[in-house]
């Protein structure tokens, strides 16, 4: 197995860079290749801008269009090309992050949106009367699984599902179906670690335990089952689902995963 760990957190002595590198040696003990993206030690720029087209910025700067045409041609900076080449060498790839004010840090979502660009990550395949493009479940990274690692401060009971934060499936829908599902990666239910503000050295252990425990059965962990778009289940190209395939009393979010 090769896995690709973006990691996003700005201090080397944190808990999360304790679970990157923890999966670092598990991984690599147990025979599989790993590489790193390491954002904040890379300096990573977060921010999209004409720069990342080259020759093939428009003026106006068109984001979807530009970044199309310059993956076509092969102009898009080097550092977003390096993390391209390394989403298609990946068979999996970890999201190592805390969540902050209810999502992943603005360093990370910089990464996403200069590297998940048109013509890569989306806008692609047939758009007709049957299908709506590659998407949600098809794509250029299908075949792929990814696994979010999170770390957050408040404890287990404010993410539940009367819990006033939400619940987490909820929290992490948007990166689950709309960033990594959506360009056709198979998504695995998360690794969430609560109450970390309060979390003491002599939790740690128990904490690499079953962080170990996951890692060693990512091949065998069945992913989300979301519903995927071309294949029967949404009205094309309204995109809604079907009446009846909806699982009784399901709203919400919950209506694109299958029963």
């Amino acid at each position: 197995m090769k896995t690709l760990i973006v990691y996003a957190h700005p201090e080397p002595k944190s808990l999360n860079s304790s679970l990157k590198d923890l999966a670092v040696s598990t991984l690599e003990t147990a025979g599989h290749e790993v590489r790193v993206s390491d954002l904040y030690a890379m300096n990573w720029k977060a921010v999209v801008d004409a720069a990342d087209y080259g020759p093939d910025a428009s003026s106006p700067l068109k984001v979807a269009l530009d970044s199309g045409r310059a993956f076509d041609a092969g102009t898009l900076t080097p550092d977003v090309l390096a993390e391209q080449e390394k989403l298609m060498w990946a068979d999996t790839i970890i999201f190592q992050f805390p969540l902050w004010w209810y999502t992943m840090p603005a360093i990370l979502k910089g990464w996403v949106d200069r590297v998940f660009t048109y013509h890569f990550a989306y806008g692609v395949g047939e758009h007709s009367d049957t299908r709506y493009g590659e998407r949600f479940g098809e794509g250029t990274l299908a075949g792929r699984k990814a696994l979010l690692s999170v770390t957050a401060g408040g404890p287990e009971s404010h993410y539940a599902a009367r819990g006033i934060n939400g619940p987490i499936d909820d929290l992490l829908f948007p990166i689950h179906h709309g960033i990594l599902y959506y360009p056709g990666i198979e998504v695995l239910p998360p690794f969430v670690l609560y109450g970390t503000d309060r979390m003491t050295g002599g939790d740690y252990p128990d904490v690499a335990k079953a962080w170990e425990q996951r890692l060693l059965t990512l091949e065998s962990t069945e992913p989300i089952a979301f519903r995927r778009q071309n294949f029967g289940d949404y009205e094309i190209p309204s995109l809604h689902l079907k009446e009846g395939l909806e699982p009784a009393g399901r709203t919400g979010f919950g209506l694109h995963v299958r029963a």
